[in-house]
């Protein structure tokens, strides 16, 4: 029997295991472009271009392979706009009854699957992702009988699963993780390489002309769109990563530098999200150049922890926990997300830059999402509901089961814990030490109220204040609430009202 083979847009790898058994000679692979995917969330323009250019590359180097491949563009008369339709249209077509599919990265679109069989009148083969490095039945057992989730214990096991930087059994160095030396500040002398990217093919021409047609309204610009959209150019950045980059990114990976958002990170996470690379491809790659000699210890760690650890981690917690995890919010927080996050109009220049950023060129670096942006709507009291949408529309790399976990449990500790042993809030004194924003700034990093006080500092006290029943009895709060506790009622009442009107004024309350 003839079976129709599905490659979603986040699949886009030819060992994907909805191929593995694709008989060419009569099995038929699908990929269909669908507005329902496009504007679930309004995402970014670049995302959309990346992810149907990528779409359309994939599928002819599948026919190049001799497969039989049927696409659907968004602009085919006859498309019905969402996966569920396109399945059943060319099923009926092709007048099979066999659906072959690799499990989803998402709960929505899993949950929309689980139902074809008997919606559809189909078989639905739909197999393990084995692009992974854990599996889901791994990562659970793992969990098993946790009361907390923490990323450096998974971490570890990971290392010892996979033999990488170790040495027998014990890591490389002597030490399980080399953070602490990964947070250094960007002298103002250092060179930092131009960036490799990408001038648009004739296909990812037609692409941006049909996202700026049918996605006017979305957010983004695409004038400055690079990226790779291709398995061999991916290849590329990953070369040019090695070679160029690696030797800094672990000493840089905290830093901040006006008018450079990439600075020394790999911007691997969107090839490796939609397919284009393997977490263990790019992994083996960067532990290569170690082994050679070409790369130090900390910051070839630094970047295994970020894949090893930290995404197979998360993509572990997602699934441990949907679809309840979503609807914590162990802040209370229910204010409405300003619209400078839209704009960049904002005087703070560290908001200015991550957010102006991530309208150019669909990216900010994770310390601009996570110190920046995301400490924002932690301090400001920013609805979970609101920033997450937020977070997964406008960036690249962007998918539910990566952007959930980070931004739910990590950013607003919305989990209460689940994720992490206490919240990522800081105030303005952090960002200044890792930037260089605060020194073209009009606010004082130093200041807690008054006129050129940083909003970062009253919001980080009124948020302290405001929720001391939940934190003061946290472990690793102590020394914060002890600082507290030497501001004066009269400053504490001036922190509440300045942070109260700075949040009316940009519309959060």
């Amino acid at each position: 029997m003839q079976s129709l083979h599905l490659i979603l847009g986040d699949q886009l790898s030819p060992n994907i295991s909805s191929l593995q058994d694709c008989d060419a000679s009569k099995d038929v692979v699908m990929l269909a472009e669908v507005v329902s995917e496009a504007t679930y969330v309004k995402h970014h323009k670049q995302k959309l271009v990346l992810v149907f250019s990528a779409m359309r590359h994939f599928a002819d180097e599948l026919r190049d392979s001799g497969y039989t491949v049927h696409y659907t563009t968004l602009a085919d008369d006859d498309n019905t706009g969402s996966l569920r339709g396109e399945v059943e249209r060319v099923a009926k077509e092709l007048d099979t009854k066999r659906i072959v599919v690799t499990k989803p990265s998402e709960y929505r679109v899993l949950k929309d699957i689980d139902g074809w069989e008997e919606v559809l009148n189909v078989e639905v083969d739909m197999r393990e992702d084995t692009r992974w490095l854990c599996s889901i039945d791994e990562f659970d057992e793992w969990a098993k009988g946790r009361k907390s989730l923490r990323m450096e214990h998974f971490y570890r096991e990971m290392r010892r699963k996979t033999g990488w930087l170790m040495e027998g059994l014990k890591p490389a160095g002597g030490k399980w993780n080399y953070d602490a030396q990964n947070r250094k500040s960007l002298p103002k002398s250092i060179r930092i390489p131009e960036r490799k990217r990408f001038e648009p093919d004739s296909v990812t021409q037609e692409v941006i002309g049909l996202v700026e047609d049918r996605f006017a309204d979305h957010f983004g610009d695409l004038d400055s769109f690079g990226w790779a959209v291709t398995r061999t150019d991916a290849l590329q950045v990953l070369d040019d990563f090695v070679e160029n980059y690696l030797t800094r990114y672990g000493d840089f990976q905290d830093a901040l530098k006006r008018g450079n958002p990439f600075l020394f990170h790999s911007t691997l996470s969107a090839y490796i999200n939609i397919g284009l690379l393997s977490p263990k491809e790019a992994c083996e790659r960067v532990l290569d150049a170690y082994n050679q000699g070409n790369a130090p210890l900390a910051a070839v760690e630094g970047f295994v922890r970020q894949i090893l650890g930290w995404r197979e981690f998360m993509r572990g917690v997602y699934w441990a926990k949907m679809p309840e995890y979503e609807k914590s919010n162990f802040f209370s927080a229910d204010g409405h997300l300003p619209d400078l996050y839209w704009t960049a109009d904002t005087e703070l220049v560290c908001m200015q830059q991550a957010l102006e950023s991530t309208r150019e060129h669909a990216y900010a670096h994770h310390i601009q999402r996570l110190m920046v942006t995301g400490n924002f709507a932690l301090l400001a009291g920013i609805s979970p509901s609101e920033i997450e949408e937020w977070y997964l529309a406008v960036y690249i790399d962007a998918y539910e089961w990566v952007e959930l976990p980070n931004t739910h449990g990590m950013a607003l500790f919305a989990d209460g814990g689940v994720l992490s042993t206490k919240p990522y809030a800081a105030s303005g004194s952090y960002i200044n030490r890792m930037s260089d924003y605060c020194s073209t700034c009009k606010f004082n990093p130093r200041s807690r109220t008054g006129e050129d006080a940083c909003p970062f500092n009253y919001l980080y006290w009124n948020f302290m204040i405001g929720n001391e029943d939940l934190l003061r009895s946290n472990p690793r709060m102590g020394l914060t609430y002890s600082n507290m506790d030497r501001i004066s009622q009269d400053e504490r009442s001036e922190i509440v009202q300045q942070a109260d009107e700075f949040l009316s004024s940009i519309g959060v309350s």
